[in-house]
């Protein structure tokens, strides 16, 4: 019997305490299908929560040969990959920051005394497809409990916030001293590829240069997560530096942002990677706060109400660009992981944005929004009437259809966008 009808597309490899699925693998395809099968369609949905600068963001020229703007500049690798869309919006949807419930649900008025919410994009989709996937859906945030997804009854799904919890939710399991122990292990800087390493060998046995070269890249990649993960635990038992002065306000491991977010980054691609989950929320919640990022010094959610300061401009658009910068760091890492006939990313809808189109004064119209991958057409500015937005259901909808489920509406839908074609 051949290699390509004796490996399941669920084989895991089993150690103490430990399970590790492994990503999608030629050997796990029957050779009948290999030419006709392909990898499932998958979404993220990222939500900075206070808002992006969008004179920063938008181009002024509609199309393709657009100039590039400073935050588009930080991405200028994928320029091909992503879609800006300007002149968006949720009708109805008001009220500053409450607005961020609404971001996936469209449901109007969040600050009002009797709103309800009503179902995310992602619960909607997986309503649609019902995936057979370890974890239904991911809900991450990069700090507090407040996150993107909400169930059909408009009840919020609480985020995850700690990395270590979801990297123990994908690949730790077992009696609770076997889970102790293997925590134990990786604080102490021992791999999970230790405990799962011999299997590994033998699984490995008979497969492919292909598949080899994969589950390598795969391996690496946990490793590099382990390893982050660790150095997160080891600065927070060094003793901090004594200064004169009253510490400022919400100092907390929250302000270490760019790393937090790299963390969720290397998770997410893991999570889809080994088609643990196929839907995933990211909240990048602003903080009442000081970010550790060089060259700002200010409160972040004080600079997003700049109120046209040019110095506070200054902070913030060093501050929006090293989001930005993340946001290309996510896109180089699916990308750079080949799948069957493409990459992750061809596969994979990522949307970033925010609920607020200009956070100093509240507004929720002309939402800052950019779409890559997926297997759309991209490279190109749609832009709209910023006095009259199309609704950004529209895109919700051909989000669904992209990722293969019937449906002509969702939310305050009208119809879908246009311009905004598959590749």
């Amino acid at each position: 019997m051949s290699t390509f009808h004796r490996i399941s597309r669920r084989t895991f490899l089993r150690g103490a305490g430990v399970t590790l699925a492994l990503p999608l693998l030629e050997a796990m395809i029957p050779s009948r299908a290999q030419a006709a099968a392909a990898p499932p369609r998958r979404m993220i949905c990222i939500n900075t929560s206070l808002g992006l600068h969008t004179p920063n963001l938008f181009p002024e020229k509609a199309g393709k040969d657009y100039a590039l703007t400073p935050y588009l500049e930080a991405i200028r690798d994928f320029r091909n990959d992503f879609t800006v869309f300007s002149g968006l919006s949720h009708p109805e949807v008001d009220g500053g920051h409450p607005a961020e419930r609404s971001y996936l649900t469209a449901a109007p008025h969040p600050r009002a005394d009797n709103f309800k919410n009503t179902i995310s994009l992602d619960q909607f989709a997986i309503e649609k497809l019902v995936p057979d996937t370890r974890f239904s859906s991911l809900a991450l945030s990069s700090s507090s409990s407040r996150g993107l997804s909400f169930t059909r009854g408009g009840v919020p799904i609480p985020p995850e916030e700690r990395p270590s919890r979801v990297f123990k939710s994908m690949f730790v399991e077992g009696t609770a001293n076997e889970i102790n122990t293997q925590v134990q292990r990786l604080k102490q800087g021992e791999s999970i590829m230790d405990t799962v390493m011999g299997e590994a060998k033998d699984f490995q046995r008979g497969l492919g240069k292909p598949d080899r070269d994969k589950l390598d890249e795969y391996f690496t990649a946990v490793r590099e997560v382990e390893l982050r993960m660790v150095k997160a635990q080891d600065w927070t038992r060094r003793p901090k530096p004594k200064v004169d002065a009253k510490p400022p306000v919400d100092i907390a491991s929250a302000t270490e942002v760019p790393a937090r977010v790299r963390l969720m980054i290397d998770l997410m691609h893991l999570a889809l990677q080994t088609d643990s989950t196929r839907f995933i929320t990211f909240a990048l919640n602003g903080l009442n706060a000081v970010p550790i990022i060089p060259g700002v010094s200010s409160d972040w959610h004080v600079l997003s109400h700049h109120g046209q300061d040019p110095a506070k401009l200054a902070e913030l658009k060093v501050l929006e660009i090293q989001q930005m910068k993340l946001f290309g760091e996510l896109l180089a890492k699916f990308k750079g992981t080949r799948e069957e006939g493409g990459t992750l990313l061809d596969r994979t809808i990522v949307m970033f944005g925010s609920n607020l189109g200009n956070a100093s004064s509240h507004d929720n119209k002309n939402m800052p929004i950019i779409v890559a991958g997926g297997g759309f057409k991209h490279g190109q500015h749609l832009a709209f009437d910023p006095r009259k937005n199309p609704p950004l259901s529209n895109l919700y909808v051909q989000f669904l259809r992209r990722l293969g489920a019937d449906v002509n509406a969702f939310g305050s839908s009208t119809g879908t966008i246009p311009g905004f074609d598959l590749a």
